[in-house]
């Protein structure tokens, strides 16, 4: 490989890495991904662990995060025992992935908990200053919450609606084939 395009590759890591730290996933699930979705050819965990230089049970970990995400895909060669990974490309199926978790029990169990405490504060007495503060930036992350809560159901809702209009139409262009 050229020396300028492995100096990018390796540019290009770091940088995954980084976004993958500012958006609260590890540093390594950004470099493995960015590793996988820089190679033109679906790439194995032995040639992940070179390739990032971190330790197997953690490219093994982070494949698997990257997995759930639907960030990247098993791909099998029949024959070879190994899995292969490819890069999710469409990034709107990654960001609609990564905004569903927000269905995941623990984000609802939080949510449920930002609920809990609003409720609490507002019982405290109404002179106490500290109450109203509380009261005040609790209710504020809470709709901010529950806004963003929205926004990833409409996503979601949009998406189906795409598929299945999609749906609908290659249905229709299929039967009117067929009667062709």
């Amino acid at each position: 490989m050229d020396e300028t395009l492995s100096v990018a590759r390796d540019k290009f890591i770091g940088a995954m890495s980084q976004i993958s730290a500012f958006w609260g996933f590890p540093k390594a699930m950004g470099a493995l991904y960015g590793a996988i979705y820089l190679s033109p050819q679906p790439i194995t965990l032995d040639e992940l662990v070179a390739r990032v230089g971190v330790s197997k049970g953690t490219v093994s970990t982070n494949v698997r995060k990257l997995e759930r995400l639907q960030m990247v895909h098993r791909q099998v060669k029949v024959g070879d025992r190994k899995d292969y990974y490819v890069a999710e490309t469409n990034f709107w199926r990654v960001v609609r992935a990564i905004l569903l978790q927000r269905q995941n029990r623990q984000f609802d169990q939080a949510l449920q908990a930002v609920d809990e405490s609003l409720q609490m504060v507002v019982k405290a007495p109404d002179n106490d200053e500290l109450a109203r503060f509380y009261q005040e930036r609790i209710s504020r992350l809470q709709s901010f919450f529950r806004t963003l809560d929205k926004i990833v159901a409409a996503i979601a809702t949009l998406d189906e609606l795409r598929l299945s209009t999609l749906h609908k139409i290659v249905g229709r262009s299929a039967g009117t084939n067929q009667e062709s």
